[in-house]
């Protein structure tokens, strides 16, 4: 208890005349006080009514005998910052969150935390800080957007992307272009797919953290705010009964959450961020404990973009706990895990039932059979990349074409929309991984101009950076190591045979070894100049994405 170092005895009468400088009583300090981390701006659309969820949490805490005080957290929408240089701070904003809430905490001091998160970075920053902070900490998101409605067919940002590589194409006017502006995007939330934000929050309930429907009740529902409540209330009994973090995600919840990640079609930047947050409580996951998961793990569901069914479509079927219980079925989850209801993972989902085998599969009729994320390995990418293979199409599963070579986004994207990107080809884009780019952009608008131009079936991209969970298509990112690092992948020429294999977890550039040394004398690695501020610290700092793009490398 901060009473007992902060608040009690007459050594702290001073901090108790700042307590009092906010308006706080004698009874307030007497209780447990609790941080309220609020994510709250007027930039983020997932984020515009958290100051709804932070007020039902205040009142949760002080319903249970504690005193909440919220304190701020910045968030980044990736999609507004998708496409130009703004992407370069998107995943630098993880750690920034990690460090300031750090600081915040340790500053003033509180006995528990509640995190109220929701869009991309904003919620794995947040995870990170929880276990390094480890102090009794529940989370409650904002919830995703419902989806849009467009010639009575549901949709979501991704289909936003793909309408402008359409548009380019021909294929959709431009008022067909502003219909789809004006309807996409329909409340606020994290955007509607099984995108970045969606697949942490969803996480975070498979983690132990979150309270059952965190990942999936929309953000417009009454029951988000009743959600944020219980939230409040449960803090307190965190506090009582002393349950920190690293008591819930353990080795076993990671276990578990990879091998929910594989039955959801999670967003491949789910790959960056377990790893960093397991890396804050102590824990190492290797990629290949992917493969080995995904490898036993049915593909159960299949959300925008993979398919057709969206967030609210998944918690009307009984959200995350009906398909760990179907998991459970046969036999892939640990039920011993603790979490933050102080009961078991096991005893959370006794009762949950799948109550709609259209969005989410039965375990013995899934998708596939494996899961929806893979991780191949070859000379190309020796430390792994990444797909997410449920987005795939069949044909190109197996893929082999000359390579098209660009040294950044902007080439590519240029490139695209000129039509110089034929049928076979495997476009990379290079220099732009964590501390190429630096900060490892979203890839979403080269991948959806390809989808939007109707050659998603037929090219495949690869690169160092990263994708969007909005990406669909033979997209194959976090190529490690990087160019800016000596990878393979800086070495690369046009019209280089590049084979991908995603059943065998196999990628190759096909070019003998003699040559690759050639390469190798003769060929310059290009580092970026002029960088300042956080993007050259973090350039300087950054780890490869393998280990999950991390500043802070935990020893122990």
């Amino acid at each position: 208890m901060i009473q007992d170092t902060i608040v009690d005895g007459f050594a702290n009468a001073p901090h108790r005349s700042l307590y009092h400088a906010l308006g706080l009583t004698g009874e307030e300090l007497s209780r447990p006080i609790i941080g309220i981390v609020s994510s709250h701006n007027e930039i983020v659309p997932g984020h515009m009514n958290l100051d709804k969820i932070v007020e039902a949490v205040k009142l949760g805490v002080a319903m249970a005998g504690g005193t909440p005080i919220m304190f701020p957290a910045i968030a980044v929408c990736d999609g507004i910052a998708m496409g130009h240089t703004g992407m370069k701070y998107s995943l630098i904003t993880r750690d920034i969150i990690a460090d300031s809430t750090e600081a915040m905490v340790r500053a003033h001091g509180f006995d528990g935390l509640v995190m109220v998160p929701n869009c991309d970075k904003n919620v794995p920053g947040l995870l990170m800080a929880a276990a390094r902070l480890n102090i009794p900490t529940i989370f409650v998101s904002g919830g995703p957007m419902l989806a849009g409605k467009l010639n009575g067919k549901k949709t979501s940002l991704s289909s936003m992307f793909e309408a402008v590589g359409a548009y380019t194409a021909g294929k959709i006017t431009e008022e067909e272009l502003a219909v789809c502006e004006q309807k996409t995007c329909p409340t606020c939330g994290s955007c509607s797919g099984m995108y970045t934000a969606n697949s942490m929050n969803c996480l975070t309930e498979v983690l132990g953290i979150g309270l059952s429907g965190n990942g999936t009740i929309p953000a417009v529902y009454s029951a988000r705010i009743a959600l944020a409540k219980h939230a409040g209330m449960q803090v307190m009994e965190l506090v009582r009964k002393n349950i920190r973090p690293r008591d819930i995600m353990t080795e076993a919840a990671f276990r578990n959450a990879l091998t929910a990640d594989m039955a959801l079609g999670c967003s491949t930047n789910s790959m960056l961020h377990l790893p960093a947050i397991a890396n804050e409580c102590g824990i190492t996951l290797n990629l290949d404990m992917a493969n080995e998961i995904s490898e036993k793990t049915p593909n159960l569901c299949h959300l925008a973009p993979a398919g057709n069914t969206y967030m609210e479509d998944l918690d009307e079927a009984g959200g995350v706990y009906a398909v760990l219980s179907e998991l459970n079925r046969i036999g892939l989850l640990d039920l011993s895990a603790l979490t933050c209801t102080g009961k078991t993972i096991g005893e959370n989902i006794a009762q949950a039932k799948n109550k709609n085998p259209e969005v989410i599969r039965p375990a013995d009729n899934p998708y596939s059979k494996t899961g929806g994320i893979a991780v191949l390995r070859g000379n190309l990418a020796p430390d792994g990349c990444v797909v997410k293979r449920s987005a795939v199409a069949e044909e190109m599963l197996v893929h082999a074409g000359p390579a098209r070579v660009f040294d950044s986004e902007e080439e590519a994207i240029s490139a695209i929309y000129a039509g110089e990107i034929k049928k076979g080809d495997v476009v990379v884009i290079r220099y732009e991984g964590p501390a190429g780019g630096p900060g490892m952009r979203e890839m979403l608008s080269p991948t959806s101009a390809i989808a939007g131009m109707g050659l998603d079936r037929d090219v495949a991209l690869i690169t160092d950076g990263r994708f969007s969970g909005a990406t669909r298509g033979a997209s194959i990112g976090h190529v490690s190591p990087e160019a800016v690092r000596g990878g393979l992948i800086a070495y690369v020429k046009d019209g280089d045979r590049i084979s991908i294999n995603i059943p065998e977890y196999s990628i190759s550039l096909d070019v003998s070894d003699e040559e690759i040394a050639a390469r190798k004398e003769t060929m310059e690695i290009k580092k970026k100049t002029g960088l300042t501020g956080c993007l050259a610290r973090y350039a300087e700092q950054v780890s490869s994405a393998d280990r999950g793009a991390v500043i802070n490398q935990f020893r122990g």
